[in-house]
């Protein structure tokens, strides 16, 4: 019995000691990290340690998919914010020497959270104190951090002036490092094509800790760059945007349809119409379910919302003639400058502040998908669309217009390959307030439903989506070492045939795959 009780002490205590053990050398792994970090910059980092008071909030408040925000979700050893581009170079550096993964976080909008986590030990780098915006209307250029969210970048130009502006996105608070990395949509694509179409050079912290631009990268990374995710390649400090014309006055109309009203004749029109408008129009759809009240049935409600680089008087004659059934009227025509028609597309009223915008993010529990339609959907299929919706709860749908610019740019001249062969661009989205797996797995399950109905009217061989819509039900690695057959699954369909090119710029600036997460561009010999 003695014995027993002995050797039940000694092992008590060799597990004390071991754990005591494990803890101090990871105590002074973590050491040897930091002071590594302030080895490599000769201005103090910011760090923030699990110890560190304000940890928590640095690293949740700019985070917008409350799935993200859950206890089992892991965290990373060190958050660094860095405020002069030495500390992104330091970060790479040091992670590189010491085996810790690296995610960059720009403004946290990202689908799937792999900005800001990991499966392994990794270190978040948030950069969104790198947000300096260098405006040129001599030139019409403007150099861009990367941590400057889209609301800042277009607020400052429209501060400079009146008849500049820039292709981006509709939410005012997404960061434009990962924005325009994976494409970037908005409501001048029609007229001057993605924000990486307008991409005049960059600056990049690549896998040795240097500083690249332009033409020191050399074209085939910035190629990559432009719609290839800047995550599987460095870590992006700014770019240099071209700055496109727009009209002093602009005008917008929001026009609202729901079933019995007719939609599903409007939106079969729109399908043949919406790509072919004069490239100064843009008709996009947001599509959701009304559920019941008091004296009206459920029912799909469609929001027919437009941007029209011009008067009112010019669109009401394009629309009269092109697609005379929507019906629009003088009254519902809004005349405002072009920076208004950024909160109104975005669900504000136009003269919303950006203050106010910023105060209002997106956060919820979320999830998204995307998808390419080629072809008309019959009639019979979008009131299958309709029957679909109405089946599941808190899910919406955006149809976004092809055509113009985004048709005549070839598919291989950046990465995001979706040009004349795609009619619009599908958007899923699903909301809901509600913590917990049940609920998660249940909205999510409406989302996948959805999806799957869609598979006869949309893309397919492959069936394409949008980078910036990251999808992990198309497949992923957790620890990021994807095989080069492993990741053709997924990336064929955000890339098709770039796919390639893009492993062989991989391969070449990064062969040993330091750069990585759980959908990144696998380095493979060629």
């Amino acid at each position: 019995m003695k014995n027993s009780i002995s050797a039940m002490l000694s092992l008590f205590q060799i597990l004390v000691f071991s754990v005591f053990a494990l803890a101090a050398a990871r105590s002074a792994a973590d050491g040897k990290f930091l002071k590594c970090l302030s080895v490599h910059s000769k201005i103090t980092i910011p760090v923030y340690t699990p110890s560190n008071s304000s940890y928590t909030s640095v690293l949740q408040l700019p985070i917008k998919d409350l799935r993200f925000l859950n206890v089992t979700t892991p965290k990373p050893k060190f958050i660094i914010t860095p405020v002069h581009k030495s500390h992104v170079q330091a970060a790479v550096i040091c992670c590189r020497k010491h085996g810790l993964q690296i995610r960059v976080r720009s403004g946290g909008h990202d689908f799937e959270g792999l900005s800001y986590t990991s499966h392994v030990p990794f270190v978040l780098v948030d950069i969104a104190n790198l947000k300096s915006i260098d405006i040129n209307l001599k030139d019409g250029s403007a150099w861009v951090g990367a941590g400057a969210t889209v609301g800042q970048l277009l607020y400052q130009i429209a501060e400079k002036s009146q008849t500049y502006g820039f292709p981006a996105g509709l939410c005012a608070t997404v960061g434009v490092g990962g924005h325009f990395s994976g494409g970037a949509y908005g409501n001048l694509n029609r007229k001057y094509g993605l924000s990486a179409d307008n991409i005049l050079d960059a600056t990049i912290v690549n896998v040795d800790g240097k500083i690249l631009n332009r033409k020191t990268m050399g074209e085939d990374l910035f190629w990559a760059i432009r719609g290839g995710g800047g995550a599987s390649f460095g870590v992006i400090l700014s770019w240099k945007i071209k700055l496109v014309p727009v009209p002093p006055t602009v005008t917008v109309f929001r026009l609202l349809r729901t079933i019995e009203q007719g939609v599903t004749d409007l939106v079969y029109k729109w399908q043949y119409v919406a790509n072919k408008f004069p490239e100064d129009l843009h008709l996009r759809l947001s599509i959701r379910k009304l559920n019941a009240s008091p004296g009206v049935n459920q029912t799909v409600r469609v929001s027919f919302v437009a941007l029209f680089l011009g008067k009112s008087e010019q669109l009401l004659q394009i629309m009269n003639q092109s697609y005379p059934e929507l019906g629009l009227q003088p009254k519902d025509c809004i005349e405002i400058p072009w920076i208004q028609s950024v909160p109104y597309f975005a669900g504000f009223p136009p003269n919303t502040t950006l203050q106010v915008q910023e105060m209002n993010p997106f956060k919820t529990y979320f999830k998204g998908k995307s998808d390419y339609v080629p072809q008309p959907i019959s009639k019979t299929g979008l009131q299958g669309i309709w029957k679909a919706l109405l089946e599941v709860n808190n899910t919406a749908m955006a149809f976004i217009p092809h055509g113009g610019r985004m048709s005549k740019i070839p598919e291989t001249e950046i990465p995001f390959p979706h040009r004349s062969d795609k009619m619009y661009a599908v958007e899923y989205f699903t909301s809901w307030p509600d913590a917990g797996s049940e609920a998660a797995n249940m909205n999510v399950g409406w989302t996948r439903k959805l999806y799957n109905y869609m598979t006869p009217h949309v893309s397919k061989s492959p069936r394409a989506q949008y980078l910036n819509h990251r999808d992990l039900d198309l497949g992923q690695v957790k620890v990021g070492t994807a095989t080069y057959a492993q990741a053709k699954v997924w990336g064929i369909k955000y890339f098709k045939n770039n796919f390639d090119r893009l492993v062989k710029v991989k391969s070449k600036v990064d062969p040993q795959n330091f750069f990585r997460n759980e959908q990144s561009i696998p380095p493979v010999p060629f």
